[in-house]
């Protein structure tokens, strides 16, 4: 496949302040790329370089071939860009806004029509495309920034939190229509919601201080933890420190975690090795005393256990 988005060593300096510490990525067509971090990591600062809102102190960026510098114009319109906060003019309605963008891109007569017309009911739009911008919740507001992100059906998409906002029947319809658009395009997909990540990406990249610290699939990542597993049980109090004791005997046990519950008992969080069959052999340790055990929950590793991990872990300096 096509590498439609391409970055070398691109670095930002704001004062002494070093944003974004020569990062490298490729996004190939068909490829939804999800970009995460903590606050100020670099992510907003990277995708505004990558979109051409800001000249990179260092390195280049090239969008379907076309480098972002030298053709600034060309490479910006094979792209759509949601920027976070979705800016729009207020006294604007959704439709004049729509053929605004329209006319900008140089659609006129019936294809400008057919443009906003499409962009409007991919974004669910249509109920409220006379109402003035500045009277819209968040959520159409945010739709509104998708539609003409989307408007003109370029090659790369760069959504900055683009289900910000949204309720979770307006989520799920975006992200449809994101897995939609994903086969010809190339998207890249800001977001803090991890959910979202395992939702719709097809690769996950983290950045941390500035540097990408973990790249690859949501499965690709659950490798970079010590365990993949945990085990969570709630004991009766005055049977926990027994009951501990038989826990420690199996192997797959890296950490055991304790934290008091009320009435009475005790939560005991078990963080098990890859591959360990320790989770059955606890199993039948609750079938044995069902007295001591009130819960029992096994759950595999997720991509926040790995986001928290790797981004606030010493070997991330």
């Amino acid at each position: 496949m096509a590498e439609l988005i391409k970055i070398s060593m691109l670095a930002k300096k704001f004062g002494e302040i070093l944003a974004v510490s020569e990062i490298s990525l490729s996004v190939k067509k068909g490829e939804v790329l999800g970009f995460l971090g903590p606050n100020g990591a670099g992510k907003s600062t990277t995708m505004k370089m990558i979109t051409g809102f800001l000249e990179p102190d260092r390195g280049s960026v090239t969008i379907c071939g076309v480098p972002m510098v030298s053709r600034p114009m060309e490479a910006k319109s094979k792209i759509g860009y949601l920027p976070e906060g979705a800016p729009a003019y207020s006294d604007m309605t959704p439709l004049s806004f729509l053929r605004f963008i329209s006319d900008i891109r140089g659609f006129k007569g019936g294809q400008r029509a057919a443009k906003v017309k499409q962009a409007s009911q991919k974004a669910g739009l249509c109920g409220v495309l006379n109402q003035k911008i500045e009277t819209l919740s968040k959520g159409y507001k945010r739709r509104v920034g998708i539609a003409q992100a989307i408007l003109h059906d370029p090659d790369v998409l760069i959504l900055d939190e683009p289900t910000d906002g949204l309720d979770p029947n307006q989520k799920h319809q975006i992200r449809e229509l994101i897995t939609e658009m994903a086969s010809d395009k190339a998207i890249i997909v800001s977001t803090h919601i991890l959910e979202e990540v395992e939702a719709v990406c097809t690769r996950a990249v983290i950045i941390d201080r500035g540097r990408i610290v973990a790249d690859g699939t949501a499965e690709d990542l659950v490798r970079y933890l010590p365990y993949n597993t945990t085990v969570t049980l709630r004991v009766v109090q005055d049977k926990a420190i027994a009951f501990k004791k038989s826990l420690y005997e199996f192997d797959g046990i890296i950490d055991l975690e304790e934290t008091e519950q009320p009435n009475g008992l005790v939560r005991l969080r078990a963080l098990l090795k890859p591959g360990s069959s320790t989770a059955g052999d606890i199993a039948a340790l609750v079938r044995d005393e069902p007295s001591v055990v009130d819960e029992f929950l096994v759950e595999r590793a997720k991509l926040d256990n790995v986001f928290r991990q790797i981004t606030t872990s010493d070997n991330s300096n």
